[in-house]
């Protein structure tokens, strides 16, 4: 571990982690739906089976369960996003029921704290990738309307078709926050549709075609053209700041494009052929008109001809009646490029003609939420699974498609086939996955000495900065009110408190979801973070009313003391080893307090306190 110094307590704080043991994975899946006769525990063992006979063709052995300590602080942290407390390990670990852990996963999934740990990772996944800084004003009520979602248990399809389908204000309806995320751009908003909602990355094909790829830079186009007339705009009606998602309402006449002949007989009041800003009093166009003369007043003679009005209508992605997308010309961007209608670049079917912008988007969450689309059951399902298991069938997460090798492949299409026959059950998919040998399997390899497949044992994965933040605001039993970030000052509303603290927290330790684990590695401010914040620090010391002075008094007992701890952070009892390393520094310390506050200090800054086992 990183010390500022070769203080004594510095190099306690070194020994005690060196024995700390890292561990974790995860999965998740749901049952079938009420026409399918196979239950999530039958589903779970032939995702088993399926995985079994592939590592037995490599010829590789799987590693054997988990302890009943590391599944519980596994699936509670997946489930619950927190970790377990320690009468719940002592509880779990002596229930002699051989169906516990089948049990636990059910009560998991009907807990308030699955949704709310869930809403918070979708939050990070749409939020994290964000192309306006203002987004992060919608990000509460997106959470909150997350949660409403996963807790009565919607569909994926119907959850994913709210939020291309939004509109209103951002503080009111929290389907709004992904369209919001990128302000209504269309290019970004069709990026970022293929890459959550079916694990497709086509925003390359933006500028230009990727050679190996299936789909190429027109079909890109063309999926952003379901899009062209959703617009952000500010809610001036609103306080505080408010913005709000809406439809340009687009007549028939307007789909043509407007007539520059009319605009010209309208306002060329001396029939020159062109118009001067004089012609426009008391006309609403003359207050945009200066502005349009700075750019489109070729000749600068402050009045705008034919062929400048064409070219300020072409060029002009708000001018009234160019609602239609264009694919940009990238040989000439001056221009406004080739119309394009939307298709669908799957199956490549037409959106019908004449559609509003809610039907054009309606008839787009209707083709990628169809059970004909295989790549979106696959992305979730993918997602999820790499999510708990820490690697998923397909790497990264989202960049799927034909190109693309899965491993496993059997096991990932026989998932997400039945996650659409669930009719897209979250906590289906959430109960097969977890109820797996494969999700339960321990992260201790069977030969150190060799790369074990894929699988075959339980990956250590990084908590999410929520998990973590709930962690910690758990074993030093504290308000979620205070605001580890360092802002010190007094806040009126408790819960506005608590939502300031907790994003703050996640200022340091927030990553992409979509991320792979491979990639993601502590950083210097986080260790600093965990090792020096001044709140934190006093909220470990050993006396007063704090959690460990209270256990230091309820155990007179070193050893007992020592087992509360580790109970407390890591959900676990010590090792035997652990145990004679602690109680010997404690002779060697003989000071009771300050050994202890050691203690706390160093298991709360191993990587295994930040990690799933």
């Amino acid at each position: 571990m990183t010390q500022n110094n070769l203080s004594r307590k510095g190099i306690f704080r070194s020994l005690v982690v060196v024995g700390i043991a890292l561990g974790i994975g995860n999965l998740s899946i749901r049952p079938l739906s009420a026409g399918d006769h196979k239950t999530p525990s039958e589903v779970s063992k032939e995702v088993d089976r399926l995985i079994l006979e592939q590592l037995k063709q490599a010829k590789v052995m799987p590693s054997s369960l988990t302890s009943d300590e590391d599944f519980l602080r596994r699936v509670t942290f997946d489930f619950a996003g927190k970790l377990p407390a320690p009468e719940e390990v002592t509880r779990f670990g002596l229930d002699p029921n051989p169906n516990k852990r089948r049990k636990l996963v059910k009560q998991l999934l009907n807990r308030n704290d699955f949704a709310v740990n869930w809403s918070r990772y979708w939050r990070d996944v749409i939020y994290s990738r964000a192309t306006d800084q203002r987004a992060r004003i919608s990000l509460p009520t997106f959470e909150s309307w997350m949660t409403e979602q996963l807790k009565t248990n919607q569909g994926w399809d119907q959850v994913v078709t709210e939020m291309i389908t939004a509109t209103g204000d951002i503080r009111e309806n929290g389907a709004t926050g992904f369209i919001f995320a990128h302000f209504g751009s269309a290019v970004e908003v069709a990026a970022e549709t293929s890459r959550i909602f079916m694990g497709i990355q086509l925003q390359c094909a933006n500028c230009h075609d990727h050679p190996t790829d299936s789909w190429k830079r027109e079909q890109f186009h063309q999926l952003a053209a379901y899009f062209p007339r959703t617009r952000v705009r500010r809610n001036r009606k609103k306080t505080p700041r408010s913005f709000e998602v809406f439809s340009v309402k687009v007549n028939r006449k307007q789909r043509r494009g407007l007539d520059i002949t009319q605009l010209l007989r309208r306002f060329d009041k001396n029939k020159d052929k062109q118009i001067a800003l004089s012609e426009l009093k008391g006309a609403r166009f003359a207050r945009n008109f200066r502005k349009i003369l700075n750019r489109f007043d070729e000749n600068k003679d402050n009045k705008l001809n034919m062929k400048e009005l064409k070219r300020w209508q072409q060029t002009s992605n708000r001018f009234r009646g160019q609602a239609e997308y264009r694919m940009p010309d990238l040989k000439n961007p001056a221009q406004p490029g080739k119309r394009v209608d939307p298709i669908f670049f799957v199956n490549k079917e037409a959106a019908p003609q004449g559609l509003s912008d809610l039907e054009r988007r309606r008839e787009l969450a209707e083709q990628i939420t169809s059970p004909e689309n295989p790549w979106f059951s696959k992305a979730y399902v993918n997602r999820i699974w790499a999510e708990m298991l820490g690697e998923g069938f397909y790497m990264p997460i989202d960049d799927i498609g034909p190109e693309r090798s899965a491993a496993y492949p059997k096991v990932m299409d026989y998932l997400a086939k039945g996650f659409t026959e669930s009719g897209y059950n979250v906590k289906w998919l959430f109960e097969v996955i977890a109820n797996t040998k494969t999700y339960q399997r321990s992260s201790y390899l069977n030969d150190p000495t060799k790369e074990e497949l894929t699988f075959a044992t339980a990956k250590p994965t990084k908590l999410r900065a929520d998990q973590i933040y709930n962690a910690i605001v758990q074993i030093l039993s504290v308000n979620q009110a205070r605001n580890f970030a360092g802002n010190r000052q007094q806040q009126a509303n408790r819960r506005r408190q608590a939502t300031r603290g907790r994003q703050g927290f996640s200022l340091t330790f927030a990553y992409d979801p979509s991320t792979s684990q491979d990639d993601l590695t502590g950083d210097i401010p986080q260790a600093l973070f965990m090792m020096n914040q001044p709140q934190i620090q006093n909220l470990m010391r050993g006396t007063g009313n704090t959690k460990l002075a209270r256990i230091l008094r309820k155990h007179q007992d070193d050893s007992a003391a020592i087992s509360e701890v580790y109970l407390m952070v890591l959900a676990r009892e010590p090792s035997k080893k652990e145990l004679k390393t602690c109680e010997s520094y404690l002779k060697k310390v003989n000071n009771r307090v300050e050994a202890f506050e050691d203690l706390l200090w160093s298991l709360m800054n191993s990587s295994e306190f930040l990690t799933k086992r």
